[in-house]
C-alpha cells in the first residue's frame, strides 16, 4: 500500500496541517458562538456542524490565499529561518483576524440576529460612535479578548509543532524545481476549488447557507469572516428578472395613489416617535399586562394599534428609510450606507413640504451617528437636532448621547418653534446597549431577567416626560402621534428568537382628540405602511412610490424582511420563507409553538402567490435602485 507521505511532498503536508489549525480555530469559535447564543438555534444536527466546517474551510481558503500561494511557489526558500519567520507572522496575523471577527459576533449577534457583514465597517467609520463605545464594549465583553489571546497562543503553539520538520527540509536536490512545480500546479487549484466552495458556476455565497439549512440556523453554519468578505463589494445589487417588465406590475407595483380618509382635518400635525429596541416582548399591553412600559400601555389603550406589527429590519439604520420613505432593505447592506443611499426618493418630509409642512428630526446621539443627519437632510427635513444642538454634556450617558429623560421633553419644547402644520420625528436612544440608567433613576425602574428590561422601563418613563411637556404646548391637540420601535432587541427567550416572532414590534396611532378609533387590530402592519397611512390620514392627494400599503386601503396586509439570504414574508396568518427565488417554508406565525410545523405542502396555491409577490418585490427593488427610479416626480 502506497503511503500518503510517499506521494505528497513534505512541504504540502506541512501546509495542509497549518491550514487545518486555522480551520480548527474557526470551529472552536463556532462552538463558543453557539454556547453564548444557544437560545437562537433549534434542531441543530450533525449535518449542521459539518456544514459549518465546510464554510470554515472555504473561509480559510479565501483568507489564506496569499499565504499558500507564496508557500507553494517552487523557489528554494522554505528551509531558511528568515522565511519561516515570515510565514509564521503572516499565518498568525491572518488567523488572528479570522478569530477576532468570529468572536466579535458572539455578542453582536444578539442585537442583529445575523452574522455581521462588511457594512459594519462603514457604520463604525461614520461619526464618533466607535470611539464612544470602545471603552464600554471592552468593559462588558473583556472575556472575549481573553479568549482571543488564548486561541492565538494555542494556534501559534500548534503551528510551531507542525512546522518543525521544515527546518530539515532539503531544497538543493536536483529534482527540487520539477517536484515543486508539479506540486504547485496540482495543489494550488485544489485550494482554489475549496475557496470557491466547489465546482458550481458561481462561488459559494451567503445564500447557500439558507439553501442547505433552515433559515433560523444560517448564522450558526456561517462564520463572520465569510460574510464579511462576501459583502465587501457593496457597489453592486444584482439585477434579477423573474418576470417580463410588462408582467411585473401584475404581482407588485410600488406606484401608489392616496385615498384621503377625512378622519382628521387638513393641516393636522404629525409626530413620529421611534423607540429604540422596544420589542413586543417587553410591552405589557401585548403580554397580558406583563411588561415594563406602563405609560406606553396607557397610550396603546387609547390608540389604533396592531397585534401583528412588524419591523422591516434588525437595525436602527434600516428603520429610518422604512418609516420615512417606505424603502426596505432587501439586501445585505442597509439602504442608508449602500451606494443607493443618495438616490431620489419620495419621503414624508418632501411630500408634506409641498403642502406647507415644516419638518424636524430629533435624535440625541452624537451628530453623524449612523449617518442620520446626512440622510434626513436628503429626505427633505428642514431641521436636525442632535447632541450638538442640545449642548449640555451634563445630561449625556457618556456613551451614545443625551439621556432620553432630558432630550425628550426638550424636543417637545423645540417643536413649538416650528410653524404649523409640521412633521416631526423623534428617535430615542437610552434603551440601546450599554443600557445605562442614571443613578437617580435606578430605584424607579422595573428590573427583569434581561439587562435591557430596566432600560426599557427607563425609556418608558422618559416617554411619559415627553408627553407631559407636549400637553403644555399649543400644538398638542392638533397632532397625531405615530409611536413604534425601530427594531427588536437582543433576547434570551426562545420565543422571540424564532423567525415568526423576530420582528414583532409595537406600532400605534394616537390622536389626543380620539378621532382615530382606538382598537387592537389583527391586521398585519409593517413600518413600510406608515408613509402611505399617514398620507391618507392627512387627506393628501398625490401619487407616490412605496413598498408599503395604507391601512385604510383595500390592499394586501403584509410585511417583508430580509436576513442572511432569506426573505420572510408575512401575509394573513402565515410567514413564507423565500430563498433564491423559491418558497421553502410556510409557518403559522400566530402559532405559539417554538417549533412551528411547515405547512407549505398544505397551502400550495398560497405559497405560490406569496412567492410571486416577493419575487416581484425583489425584482422591482433591484431594478429601481440600480436605475435610481424610486420616486414619482
Amino acid at each position: 500500500m502506497i503511503k500518503f507521505k510517499a506521494i505528497v511532498p513534505l512541504h504540502v503536508i506541512v501546509l495542509l496541517k497549518q491550514l487545518s489549525i486555522a480551520v480548527l480555530m474557526l470551529f472552536i469559535t463556532r462552538i463558543i458562538f453557539l454556547t453564548f447564543n444557544w437560545g437562537a438555534f433549534q434542531d441543530l444536527t450533525l449535518y449542521s456542524f459539518l456544514l459549518g466546517l465546510w464554510f470554515d474551510m472555504i473561509t480559510v481558503g479565501l483568507f489564506f490565499f496569499p499565504y499558500y500561494v507564496i508557500f507553494l511557489l517552487p523557489i528554494p526558500i522554505r528551509g531558511y529561518r528568515i522565511h519561516q519567520l515570515f510565514f509564521r507572522i503572516i499565518f498568525n496575523l491572518t488567523n488572528t483576524l479570522l478569530l477576532a471577527l468570529n468572536l466579535m459576533d458572539v455578542e453582536y449577534f444578539k442585537f442583529t440576529s445575523k452574522r455581521s457583514t462588511f457594512d459594519l465597517f462603514t457604520l463604525i467609520s461614520t461619526g464618533n460612535d466607535i470611539n464612544q463605545l470602545a471603552t464600554t464594549f471592552l468593559k462588558d465583553f473583556w472575556f472575549l479578548i481573553l479568549i482571543l489571546i488564548a486561541l492565538v497562543l494555542l494556534s501559534d503553539f500548534l503551528y510551531r509543532k507542525v512546522s518543525i520538520k521544515l527546518f530539515t527540509f532539503q531544497t538543493k536536490e536536483k529534482s527540487f524545481y520539477l517536484k515543486n512545480t508539479v506540486a504547485f500546479l496540482v495543489t494550488l487549484p485544489f485550494f482554489i476549488l475549496i475557496s470557491r466552495g466547489g465546482f458550481g458556476l458561481k462561488p459559494t455565497g451567503i445564500i447557500e447557507a439558507s439553501t442547505f439549512t433552515k433559515g433560523k440556523n444560517t448564522a450558526f453554519v456561517l462564520n463572520t469572516p465569510f460574510t464579511m468578505v462576501k459583502t465587501i463589494d457593496q457597489g453592486s445589487l444584482e439585477l434579477v428578472e423573474y418576470f417580463p417588465d410588462e408582467e411585473l406590475s401584475k404581482y407588485f407595483n410600488p406606484i401608489k395613489k392616496t385615498q384621503p380618509q377625512h378622519i382628521l382635518p387638513n393641516g393636522t400635525n404629525v409626530m413620529i416617535i421611534l423607540l429604540e429596541s422596544f420589542g413586543t416582548e417587553f410591552i405589557g399591553a401585548y403580554n397580558e399586562g406583563e411588561g415594563y412600559t406602563p405609560f406606553l400601555d396607557s397610550l396603546i389603550d387609547q390608540s389604533l394599534t396592531f397585534n401583528y406589527g412588524f419591523a422591516n429590519g434588525k437595525k436602527s439604520i434600516e428603520a429610518i428609510p422604512a418609516v420615512v420613505a417606505s424603502i426596505p432593505t432587501l439586501m445585505e447592506n442597509p439602504y442608508i450606507s449602500s451606494p443607493f443611499g443618495d438616490n431620489d426618493i419620495n419621503t414624508l418630509p418632501n411630500i408634506l413640504a409641498k403642502h406647507g409642512y415644516e419638518s424636524s428630526f430629533y435624535h440625541g446621539a452624537t451628530n453623524g451617528s449612523m449617518r442620520f443627519d446626512g440622510f434626513t437632510a436628503l429626505c427633505g427635513y428642514d431641521n436636525y437636532y442632535g447632541r450638538t444642538e442640545y449642548n449640555n454634556e451634563d445630561h449625556s450617558d457618556m456613551t451614545w448621547g443625551i439621556l432620553d429623560e432630558y432630550f425628550n421633553p426638550w424636543t417637545a419644547r423645540m417643536m413649538t418653534e416650528m410653524k404649523e402644520p409640521f412633521f416631526g420625528t423623534l428617535f430615542t436612544l437610552s434603551s440601546h446597549h450599554p443600557y445605562f440608567i442614571p443613578e437617580h433613576m435606578r430605584d424607579k425602574v422595573k428590573y427583569g431577567p434581561q439587562k435591557i428590561c430596566a432600560s426599557i422601563s427607563y425609556a418608558d418613563i422618559a416617554l411619559a416626560k415627553f408627553f407631559e411637556e407636549a400637553k403644555k404646548q399649543p400644538w398638542f391637540d392638533n397632532t397625531i402621534f405615530v409611536i413604534l420601535a425601530d427594531h427588536t432587541p437582543s433576547s434570551v427567550t426562545e420565543e422571540y428568537n424564532i423567525r415568526t416572532h423576530l420582528y414583532r414590534i409595537p406600532i400605534l396611532f394616537y390622536d389626543p382628540r380620539g378621532r382615530i378609533k382606538a382598537e387592537k387590530s389583527n391586521q398585519i402592519f409593517q413600518q413600510l405602511d406608515i408613509l402611505p397611512t399617514i398620507l391618507d390620514l392627512l387627506n393628501i392627494e398625490t401619487n407616490y412610490y412605496s413598498f408599503g400599503n395604507s391601512h385604510y386601503q383595500d390592499t394586501p396586509k403584509e410585511a417583508i424582511s430580509y436576513l442572511s439570504g432569506s426573505f420572510f414574508y408575512f401575509r394573513e396568518k402565515y410567514m413564507t420563507t423565500i430563498i433564491d427565488g423559491e418558497a421553502r417554508y410556510l409557518y403559522d406565525f400566530t402559532d405559539q409553538n417554538l417549533s412551528p410545523e411547515d405547512l407549505s405542502s398544505e397551502h400550495i396555491e398560497e405559497v405560490k402567490r406569496n412567492e410571486n409577490r416577493v419575487k416581484a418585490m425583489i425584482q422591482t427593488f433591484s431594478r429601481d435602485l440600480n436605475k435610481n427610479k424610486t420616486t414619482v416626480k
